[in-house]
């Protein structure tokens, strides 16, 4: 059976630099969501995520292309982001996403048991300052921005709401990356089996 390897975690957790990396070195095929969300420097569309105007995503939704969608109200208007069928093709591979918790329940209602969450954690005062610190070498910084994510993490990734979604193991991304990487790939073998 083919799977798909879900990776979750607050922001700032290293997940896009986890999932560039597992989705190259494990040779498993990319879930690219769509977002309505303005695209940022050095983000290309169809890469990180297709980036879609809101008649767009009510066009796909009404013709039943939509699996979960999440709409933020963030201090720059609402920004929704959403996975449609035709970016997960489970029979020809196995498939790497990433998103939230949220998400994954979904994802896992929609394709039972296939569906594999890979949590990342990172203690939340160093995730604050990496935040910071990529942010910082934006051209305009979203400080507000980052500031409202941080804090709705907390709530999105409670621990009631992880127990409630089944997601037990997790990963630590406090230190050396390529240690979490390493131990997030021999789990993924065990999976495969």
């Amino acid at each position: 059976m083919n799977r798909i390897f879900y990776i979750m975690g607050k922001s700032s957790s290293g997940k896009d630099t986890v999932y560039k990396r597992l989705a190259t070195e494990m040779i498993l095929l990319p879930i690219v969501l769509y977002t309505t969300r303005p695209m940022r420097e050095n983000e290309m569309n169809g890469r990180e995520y297709h980036f879609v105007d809101r008649d767009c995503f009510e066009k796909m939704k009404a013709a039943g292309k939509v699996i979960e969608e999440r709409i933020y109200n963030t201090i720059y208007g609402e920004w929704i982001y959403f996975t449609s069928r035709d970016s997960i093709s489970l029979e020809n591979g196995d498939c790497i996403g990433i998103g939230t918790l949220e998400s994954y329940v979904k994802l896992k209602e929609y394709f039972g048991d296939s569906v594999v969450p890979v949590y990342i954690e990172v203690e939340d005062g160093l995730r604050l300052s990496r935040a910071v610190e990529r942010e910082r070498l934006q051209t305009n910084p979203k400080y507000a921005e980052l500031c409202r994510r941080f804090l709705a993490d907390c709530e999105d990734f409670s621990e009631e709401k992880l127990k409630e979604a089944g997601v037990v193991k997790r990963f630590s991304n406090d230190g050396d990356i390529e240690e979490c990487i390493n131990k997030i790939k021999q789990e993924m073998k065990t999976w495969k089996e």
